[in-house]
């Protein structure tokens, strides 16, 4: 088995399931995400079940004993190598061994880069598809960026990454001036006037806040129960500018056009000792700010 275990919020756990997915398909074994943490996780919770997702369930007695939960049974597992192999994350970047796993593993990390699935794009963008049709508010929505042919999506990450001090120090949020000249490239690119459709955890500080020179249409009805929305309309939009969040970042690149422009933050943590140089996809455009 491939046994991925899942933690963080939305992005997070698409960007583990697509690794996952991915070594599946390479190797042949059944994917099994282990959910366990979510058991104790009070801030987050398991939110892959409104995509297509192909996940073997399993006993949850049947998989490797947890570090924090079974300190004793997780040791006896390591030393005497009984079960899958547990591969954790090393570093933020991309790891050639984890691409490279041929057998049974249980695998720990966040996986942030699109190194680690590109090669099956097609599989998982169906994967991670909305299961379900939009409601009539969605499909409303949807319809009207679909129609608009200069539709750019733009998120603002605010929510912890502004209440939360660690986080505020850890992430940092994308200063006035990224999406200034974020927006001044796709609109030279475009050789139009772009369409804003703006995406936000805090859409009233967007109201009152966001100036740029474009018609900017704010997008705040749904919550964070049905941000699965929110990815489906963004991936809908011709264009896209990012924040440093996984949430916008699987939103552009679910947009399967190969002439999408995204452009993302060129200083993706706020906090230097932190570095991924495989974020940014290929093709994006790393804008200053």
């Amino acid at each position: 088995m491939i046994i991925m275990r899942m933690k963080g919020g939305l992005g997070n756990q698409m960007f583990q399931y697509a690794l996952g997915r991915s070594l599946s398909l390479k190797t042949g074994l059944p994917l099994v995400l282990d959910r366990r943490h979510y058991d104790r996780e009070r801030e987050h919770g398991f939110a892959l079940d409104g995509f297509k997702l192909v996940d073997m369930p399993s006993d949850p007695a049947l998989l490797p004993p947890v570090l924090k939960e079974r300190p004793l049974a997780y040791l006896y597992a390591k030393l005497s190598r009984r079960g899958p192999y547990l591969l954790r994350e090393q570093s933020l970047g991309f790891d050639p061994a984890i691409a490279a796993v041929s057998g049974p593993v249980w695998l720990e990390g966040y996986f942030q880069s699109e190194r680690y699935f590109n090669m099956h794009a097609d599989v998982i963008r169906a994967e991670l598809t909305p299961a379900s049709e939009p409601d009539a508010e969605n499909a409303r929505w949807l319809a009207e960026i679909e129609a608009e042919p200069n539709a750019v999506s733009l998120h603002v990450r605010r929510g912890d990454y502004v209440r939360n001090a660690k986080f505020a120090a850890h992430h940092g949020t994308c200063t006035p001036d990224y999406y200034t000249r974020a927006l001044d490239h796709i609109a030279q690119q475009m050789g139009a006037e772009p369409v804003i459709y703006a995406f936000s955890d805090d859409p009233e500080w967007v109201h009152e806040n966001l100036r740029l020179p474009a018609e900017i249409r704010v997008v705040g009805h749904n919550d964070a129960s049905r941000n699965v929305e929110d990815l489906r309309l963004m991936s809908a939009c011709r264009h896209h500018i990012i924040a440093n969040s996984s949430f916008s970042w699987w939103g552009a690149w679910l947009n399967p056009r190969a002439d999408k422009i995204v452009t993302a933050p060129a200083v993706w943590f706020a906090d230097p000792t932190n570095v991924n140089p495989d974020i940014w996809a290929e093709g994006w455009v790393r804008i200053e700010g």
